[in-house]
């Protein structure tokens, strides 16, 4: 039997119920899902996905990332809602693909892990099932493991394995919408303006669960705890001196500025740090921010192309600005500091997010 795969959370319970109800089938998984959007998200889906199957003792197929392709498939569907026309089309696209791959390696048999999905129709799929199985001469099951508690128990095995609990079902118009519909920033559609891996981004859940397998494998004790906190984003930027020219710049997490755009004057400079009189913002040497941070940047464009890490720029941001509370005063990395006449643009923002955070257990 080949079992396309979704994701880790539903696969992890819908293998399992699997195995308990055909003992002696042969069960391998398949992972095909070009509709998941960013990139990044698909990677960090499908290392969660091989974990599972690691843990089941599931071998597991991997399909072509053909996003392109899909996007052609539900062409005009863009507006759809979640369970319309254009899930529809997804489904097909995805199932065609895993009876070929069944076709492929000898199976009979095909299923979907979407079946678990508390967000798909049954109905819509077992329909698809049926006509995809139907053009290749193939088998299909399409158990409700959904009914009887399934979904409270699916969630429950999910939370004890410590597997990755996305909260998009995957496609770039879905996420669009939920977003819109939680008046939250999509964050899964920007990229830094720096080569930087941010907070509570798709890249740092993916270097987490990359440590996450390594202990596993270790055999050492561990716990994934969330923690809420004001998370940063930096938009765009530019510094412009007196003559009109964009100077180089680096500006640290958390400087947030009420203005986008405005004009300041550096009056005061002491040790290194400029003091502008509007925003409360202060320039810094490259030099102070090396001294402090023990790096090694000879211009700030050097900075800009190999940023440190949030963790050396808020040790930073600690150490100039000691205060009990959540620090959002810009501060600003320049080559040199100059008394003089500057305008300013900073776009970004502060808002409340969630992250997990992995803990030894000694």
């Amino acid at each position: 039997m080949l079992v396309h795969i979704c994701c880790s959370v539903d696969s992890h319970f819908f293998l399992q119920k699997l195995q308990q109800r055909y003992p002696q089938e042969k069960i391998i998984g398949f992972f095909y899902d070009p509709n998941i959007h960013p990139f990044s998200e698909h990677e960090l889906r499908l290392l969660d996905v091989k974990r599972s199957c690691e843990k089941l003792g599931i071998p597991l197929h991997v399909g072509a990332y053909n996003y392109e392709g899909w996007i052609e498939a539900v062409r005009g569907l863009e507006n759809e809602p979640e369970k319309g026309k254009r899930c529809l089309v997804c489904f097909d696209n995805r199932l065609e693909e895993t009876a070929r791959k069944a076709l492929e390696i000898g199976e009979k048999v095909i299923t979907t892990t979407l079946l678990t999905s508390p967000k798909k129709s049954i109905e819509q799929l077992e329909k698809a099932l049926h006509e995809i199985a139907k053009r290749y001469n193939l088998d299909i099951v399409a158990p409700d493991f959904r009914k009887g508690g399934g979904t409270t128990e699916q969630f429950a095995l999910a939370k004890e394995a410590m597997l990755y609990h996305q909260d998009y079902c995957g496609c770039i118009f879905a996420l669009s919408v939920q977003r819109e519909q939680q008046k939250r920033w999509a964050d899964e559609l920007s990229s830094p303006v720096r080569p930087q891996v941010l907070p509570s981004s798709i890249e740092e859940r993916i270097e987490l669960y990359e440590k996450v397998m390594e202990l596993e494998a270790k055999e050492t004790p561990f716990k994934l705890v969330r923690e809420k906190f004001l998370n940063y984003r930096l938009l765009r930027a530019w510094i412009k001196n007196s003559d009109k020219e964009v100077i180089p710049s680096y500006i640290l997490f958390y400087s947030t500025c009420k203005k986008e755009s405005f004009k300041a004057k550096v009056e005061t400079i002491i040790q290194d740090v400029g003091f502008l009189n509007k925003e409360d913002v202060r320039f810094i040497s490259l030099k102070m921010f090396n001294n402090l941070s023990k790096t090694t940047y000879t211009n700030v464009e050097e900075m800009l192309r190999n940023p440190p890490t949030i963790e050396v720029e808020m040790a930073f941001r600690n150490s100039m600005i000691a205060s009990p509370f959540a620090s959002l005063t810009p501060l600003i990395i320049l080559d040199e500091v100059k008394i003089g006449s500057y305008e300013l643009f900073i776009q970004s923002f502060t808002y409340p997010d969630i992250r997990e955070n992995l803990v030894l257990i000694r």
